[in-house]
């Protein structure tokens, strides 16, 4: 009976960590650029379906107005919660 609540215990705060873990992961903020993954100007972004995309250089906004879903959805897929469209 002791090892069954120890592993009960143990299982608990292991789900605990990972949750939390987790949860931090989904709400972080845009700092690479979703086409070439360098860190963001913020004066360089494109706003597409209420939300705005940060990049790393001019070369970067043609190729994101090329299929914007596909880099919106890689951004979300890493955990990043996009800025609302100003």
């Amino acid at each position: 009976m002791r090892s069954f609540l120890k592993i009960t215990v143990a299982a608990f705060v292991a789900v605990t960590f990972v949750v939390s873990g987790t949860a931090s992961f989904a709400s972080s903020k845009q700092v690479k650029c979703p086409v070439m993954g360098n860190t963001i100007n913020k004066k360089l972004y494109a706003d597409h379906n209420g939300k705005r995309v940060y990049f790393c250089c001019q070369m970067c906004l043609p190729k994101f107005k090329k299929n914007p879903t596909v880099f919106i959805k890689k951004l979300e897929s890493q955990g990043v919660k996009l800025e609302a469209a100003k």
